[in-house]
């Protein structure tokens, strides 16, 4: 399998590949891991989204996020954070409180909060316009660049080869299927 890209999309592919056995792997990065979006990403890892499925996806990048640099050794700045989404009119207050029922469906940890809650959880917040807020104590901050690393890392340690450098210019398809690709050095 050839993974062409060595951001955190990639390099979880290539990890995910080698961790479900797959073990002729090789990621191609045209520059350096990380080099493109994610460096500057900001690194939240929230749990809540919009369906059942992608919320445990979601929950599942936390929960790997959190063992990552135990299993790899490379460090990813991981931190159970929690977060706080405000609400400064009724129709964000309504969109928060439809999302605190779904986190609850979805069997996530939240918690409705009054101004005066976010003032003591976050005492720099200006809570003066606050009409309330939802808290989601799961929630957590990571490095993108480390991640990607550990990621990476970790698809190294189960057999994938990570080379850098090396420009995928073509992509060559027969009868639909992908059947080789073409680089900057062949």
């Amino acid at each position: 399998v050839v993974v062409i890209g060595g951001g955190i999309v990639g390099c979880s592919v290539a990890y995910h590949l080698v961790e479900r056995g797959v073990r002729d792997v090789l990621l191609l990065e045209r520059r350096k891991l990380t080099c493109g979006t994610t460096w500057h990403a900001a690194g939240l890892v929230g749990q809540l989204r919009a369906t059942r499925n992608l919320t445990r996806l979601a929950q599942y990048s936390c929960d790997l996020y959190r063992d990552l640099e135990a299993r790899t050794g490379q460090a990813t700045g991981y931190q159970k954070t929690g977060s706080i989404s405000i609400a400064t009119d009724s129709q964000r207050l309504e969109e928060l409180e439809r999302g605190a029922s779904m986190a609850r469906a979805f069997d996530l940890e939240v918690e409705r909060m009054e101004p005066g809650a976010v003032a003591e959880r976050w005492p720099s917040a200006r809570t003066d316009d606050l009409l309330g807020a939802v808290y989601l104590p799961g929630d957590a901050s990571t490095s993108p660049v480390d991640t990607t690393r550990a990621l990476a890392a970790g698809a190294r340690a189960g057999g994938a080869r990570v080379q850098e450098g090396i420009e995928v210019t073509n992509v060559h398809v027969e009868a639909g299927r992908v059947r080789g690709v073409e680089t900057s050095r062949g």
